[in-house]
């Protein structure tokens, strides 16, 4: 009987809870796939709405990962300077089949040092920020590039479960967590990319996320001066 597949994702203050609760669901449908929520503690974690989080395992006793996820955030910023989180990375990242994130997590990847000379995905807002960690930004819903996926913005995060579960098993495998999970998107209006969404509409999320980005940009800076 073969070893169940370990799948862990990072959990984070201020994390984004449908960047991990959309690969979470697909994932607990993997047949005797066992799912770890991972962070320093076994504490309640806030997430980036109402939803608390409560993390499964810590980094000292959570096991070798097949698969480590991190996805994105707010919270992403105090990530990317993190040493405790960026070498709980770097540790797993030497055993897993696949190293993974969802929207900005793949900021986190990059201070890693785990994105050098790999495509990789993230959320519009960040995709320029990805080249100061060696990665080249790639602007679609799932990227692909050897062992390293990685997704696009929050929503992305199911596209990239299932992606991955036809990798890992199969794609009837995946087509059936697909179908079961009736994921058949039709959204209302045309406005989940920058490239379609009105300009007013973009230029108001630009102005919203102003303070954020600010800080972002910051971080990123001198998390690439270290990994480079």
């Amino acid at each position: 009987m073969s070893s169940p597949l370990q799948i862990g994702l990072l959990v984070f203050p201020r994390v984004t809870q449908l960047d991990f609760t959309g690969p979470l669901q697909v994932f607990a449908m993997v047949p005797g796939a066992q799912l770890h929520l991972i962070w320093k503690r076994i504490e309640p974690v806030p997430s980036d709405s109402v939803l608390t989080l409560t993390p499964t395992t810590t980094f000292t006793d959570c096991p070798q990962l097949d698969v480590i996820c991190v996805p994105g955030g707010a919270g992403t910023n105090d990530l990317l300077n993190d040493q405790e989180v960026l070498d709980f990375l770097r540790k797993q990242a030497e055993g897993a089949k696949y190293v993974t994130s969802v929207c900005t997590g793949s900021l986190a990847l990059g201070a890693a040092g785990l994105l050098k000379g790999y495509r990789a995905a993230t959320h519009w807002s960040a995709m320029e920020m990805l080249s100061q960690f060696g990665a080249t930004p790639t602007k679609t819903r799932v990227c692909v590039d050897r062992n390293r996926i990685t997704g696009g913005g929050v929503t992305a995060g199911i596209d990239f479960a299932l992606t991955l579960v036809s990798m890992l098993i199969d794609r009837t495998t995946a087509e059936a967590i697909q179908l079961q999970m009736e994921y058949n998107p039709a959204p209302p209006f045309n406005s989940g990319s920058p490239d379609t969404a009105p300009a007013e509409v973009l230029a108001l999320l630009r102005e919203r996320g102003a303070q954020n980005q600010a800080r972002r940009l910051e971080a990123v800076k001198r998390a690439a001066e270290r990994v480079n």
